[in-house]
């Protein structure tokens, strides 16, 4: 059965996998996937990912942070669903926690953090709140 939401899959992997303390997590690849595990590794909520393969396709494994015990990324949300699309101009992009988490967003010059899409001026597709 084809997946209908290929992002929304790999944070709740990310999600799962905090949850029971793994090390690291496998989930199939995607450009998509990997802008926003550039970003999350960027901001300081993964170790990084690198590119394997998985059965004939190609995957990436996630390193998964921890500090002092308890997991660096404490809520992680799909906002945008394929059946609801969520859009943000640079002005209105949604704070997280007054500025402490962050909002990753899709925006014509790729995959940003709010701070970033404010700073460039754009706006675009609100994909996820990390905090």
């Amino acid at each position: 059965m084809p997946m209908t939401d290929p992002l929304g899959d790999m944070l709740t992997r990310i999600r799962n996998g905090q949850q029971a303390r793994k090390d690291s997590i496998l989930t199939p690849a995607s450009k998509l996937r990997a802008y926003v595990l550039d970003v999350l590794q960027r901001e300081g909520y993964i170790r990084g990912y690198s590119e394997e393969q998985l059965a004939g396709q190609k995957g990436l494994r996630i390193e998964l942070k921890y500090f002092e015990g308890q997991p660096a990324i404490q809520h992680l949300v799909r906002v945008s669903k394929p059946g609801r699309r969520v859009y943000s101009g640079s002005k209105e992009l949604p704070r997280v926690r007054n500025g402490l988490g962050i909002t990753i967003v899709s925006t014509p010059r790729g995959v940003l953090s709010d701070a970033e899409a404010r700073d460039q001026n754009v706006g675009g597709e609100v994909l996820a709140e990390v905090f």
